[in-house]
């Protein structure tokens, strides 16, 4: 008896899984230069564009432990790249801002990611690479529309 083939759909997540972690990696190895780790960058990144989110909200949105993250803060606090200023809505809670040298870090960080990106890109036109774009802008957003039905 014949084995019907596998439905390639079915290697959906772990497509997706295998080439967010190769992605990661790819940009590691170009980010050597940078002297900061992906969590750093991520960090930075998130940042640029959420300007005053909490610290909980980073975490979620980085994938990082908050403990991790905390330690992350710090060690950018002291290096002058942000600044925590109190929540005046929460006065428990602080909100983080990227002070001026975090800017030149982050077109830096820009320029590694594009190098990265050209590399998972190589091959690939415009057409496609926004096609590709789109694609996973709709399977995310029917991802939240399923997270938030419950």
């Amino acid at each position: 008896m014949k084995t019907p083939p596998l439905d390639p759909l079915r290697n959906f997540g772990f497509l997706l899984r295998e080439v967010s972690s190769l992605s990661a990696l790819n940009f590691e190895r170009h980010s050597v230069e940078l002297g900061l780790s992906l969590a750093q960058c991520k960090v930075l990144a998130y940042l640029q564009r959420n300007e005053g989110i909490s610290q909980i909200r980073l975490a979620e949105l980085t994938d990082t432990d908050p403990m991790t993250l905390a330690r992350i803060l710090e060690r950018m606090e002291r290096h002058g790249w942000i600044e925590r200023r109190p929540d005046p809505a929460d006065r428990r809670a602080r909100r983080l801002f990227l002070k001026a040298p975090a800017m030149e870090l982050l077109h830096r960080i820009w320029r590694v990611a594009d190098r990265a990106r050209a590399d998972a890109m190589a091959g690939i036109s415009a057409t496609d690479r926004a096609n590709l774009m789109d694609l996973l802008e709709r399977v995310r957003g029917n991802l939240n529309t399923a997270m938030a039905d419950g």
